[in-house]
């Protein structure tokens, strides 16, 4: 970390000490659930829970990644912090004003159906008795397909670690300003993905992983587990334990940047596909990065979905929309403190939201222009906002 971000830490842990010792949390978050309606509705996201966070740091992009003991402690600290854990479904009622609740509620969600979810988070869940809902993109589980993202980062770092560079003058664009950026120190490589992965498509994605990995041969292959997915069988598992789950396209593409067609197609068979696989229905979804348009939302409601979630750091409002879900999302930096360790004061002020209630901290929002309404016709505005909340830099929000 640079010392601008030890800086940051440092003021944070600070003033969540005053703030929850002073007992200043307990108003912002009694100030909070009005501005809620009269009960907060707060839900967050994990990506990856792993056995040991320093131990995969340096092979996974850490924004993704939370230990074992971190995500024990986060639920133990939001249910000391007064917050009864509920099914999606449950929140969903009470926003809709179908049921009132006694308590604040919160909701466990997962994105991308890594392993590591089945083998650390769930085991937890089950013994501390808490629901949650993972968002499966259909056609990649039980394959041995790995993200776009976690192949970069991977095929990146390799560069980085090989000192590859002057191979790298003949790499096409915009493969090449990717490189640029992170082999001259311009950005951190998590930094670096974070913007790229925000401006360019699928396709494009693609283009560049296969120039890296032609340049890289036989280095390029992903280890055996990084990243790996769930397969039918352990969705079937968790499912018949009472755990649910939801869509998050067939291929996590994302659904701002692809024709309408294409977003048809990927919502309506996601569905579809884990429906046949479970024999359930599939009523929930998750974006993509966490973005969404008008016209994504239309698609769908017309195919029987009753809400999806961002990954805008905001409240929950009763009789708020319930396909522009508010998330938190959180990884183990999360939770620590100046001293480098686990801080409770630390993370119970931000799930409660203590420094956006003061102003110090500015949400990136999810929705987005439609960029292709269809094929070949792109209508990206200039200068639109491209910032990429999922995939997390050290000290990147307040």
């Amino acid at each position: 970390m640079d010392m601008r971000g030890v800086v940051r830490r440092a003021m944070k842990s600070a003033a969540a000490g005053v703030l929850h010792h002073s007992g200043l949390r307990k108003a912002l978050a009694a100030y909070r659930r009005h501005q809620s309606g009269g009960r907060r509705i707060l839900i967050v996201s994990y990506h990856r829970v792993v056995e040991d966070f320093f131990g995969e740091l340096q092979r996974s992009i850490p924004g993704l990644l939370i230990s074992q003991e971190t995500f024990r402690r986060h639920l133990e600290g939001l249910s000391a912090a007064g917050y009864k854990f509920a099914t999606l479904g449950e929140a969903l009622d009470v926003m809709s004003g179908a049921r009132t609740a006694h308590d604040d509620l919160c909701v466990v969600t997962f994105d991308d159906g890594y392993r590591d979810v089945y083998r650390y988070a769930y085991p937890v869940l089950k013994e501390m008795g808490v629901p949650a809902i993972t968002y499966l993109p259909a056609d990649l589980i039980g394959t041995n397909y790995r993200f776009n993202h976690d192949r970069l980062f991977h095929l990146v770092h390799s560069v980085q670690a090989k000192g590859y560079q002057p191979l790298f003058d003949v790499l096409p664009e915009p493969a090449a300003g990717l490189m640029v950026e992170v082999m001259s120190g311009r950005k951190r490589l998590s930094a670096a993905l974070d913007d790229f992965i925000g401006v360019h498509s699928s396709a494009t994605l693609m283009d560049t992983i296969r120039a890296l990995e032609e340049r890289l041969g036989p280095d390029a292959q992903l280890l055996p587990e990084q990243g790996d997915l769930m397969d039918w069988d352990e969705v079937r598992t968790m499912s018949r334990d009472g755990f649910e789950f939801g869509a998050h396209t067939l291929g996590h593409v994302v659904l701002t940047h692809e024709p309408l067609d294409v977003v048809e197609r990927e919502v309506r068979e996601s569905k579809a596909v884990i429906e046949r696989e479970l024999g359930k229905p599939v009523r929930d979804f998750a974006y993509c990065n966490g973005w969404y348009s008008d016209d994504v939302i239309d698609v769908l409601m017309r195919n029987g979905f009753r809400s999806a979630v961002t990954t805008e750091d905001m409240n929950n409002r009763i009789g708020g929309n319930p396909f522009t879900l508010k998330r938190k999302v959180l990884w183990e930096n999360f939770s620590v403190g100046v001293t480098g360790g686990y801080s409770s004061s630390l993370t119970v002020c931000q799930l409660d939201d203590c420094f956006g209630t003061l102003g110090m901290r500015e949400p990136v929002l999810g929705r987005r222009p439609q960029r292709l309404k269809k094929e070949g016709q792109e209508v990206l505005p200039s200068g639109a906002n491209t910032a990429n909340p999922i995939i997390m830099t050290e000290g990147a929000a307040w």
